[in-house]
């Protein structure tokens, strides 16, 4: 049995750096090292929305792959527990950074159609956010390059007792 106390760190005792400094701290190597983050990716072999989903404090990465970030970017081995500990997901509030913001006007804008061509073609349920994929990729219409964001969550129908 380990000695390991709250996230996993020996004895218990809090980490010194939080997830927020760790954050800060894997962008900023990142950058120093001209890594990208698809490199990150395929050091821990995940794919690479999630892996940055991960590397910015979305996503528990398994202690192996915290390892290997932690090396590969020359941080402290003390930030692997906290790399590998579940976060607090998502943020509170309306975003303020442009590009997340307008993902959010977008879900904002087409979240009641989508809602209801969810619930015309599935049922009633809803797609899930933890069965899910989601990729980023490019095409060019008109000469101009668009951003091409695909999410794929497992459909799951409400179910009601003794339905």
């Amino acid at each position: 049995m380990s000695d390991a106390g709250k996230d996993g760190v020996p004895g218990g005792l809090p980490p010194r750096m939080d997830r927020d400094e760790i954050t800060a701290a894997i962008v900023a190597a990142r950058l120093a090292k001209g890594l990208t983050w698809q490199k990150l990716a395929d050091e821990i072999g995940r794919p690479v929305v999630w892996s940055t989903a991960a590397l910015l404090g979305q996503h528990p990465l398994p202690p192996d792959a915290a390892l290997r970030v932690v090396r590969l970017l020359d941080l402290p081995d003390e930030a692997v527990p906290v790399l590998a500990a579940v976060p607090h997901r998502g943020a509170g509030g309306v975003p303020t950074d442009p590009t997340i913001y307008r993902l959010h006007e977008a879900v904002q804008v087409y979240g009641p159609a989508l809602k209801e061509l969810i619930h015309e073609q599935f049922g009633d349920g809803i797609m899930s956010a933890i069965n899910f994929k989601v990729d980023i990729g490019t095409a060019t219409h008109d000469g101009a390059a668009h951003v091409v964001i695909t999410f794929d969550g497992k459909f799951l129908p409400y179910s009601w007792p003794n339905d």
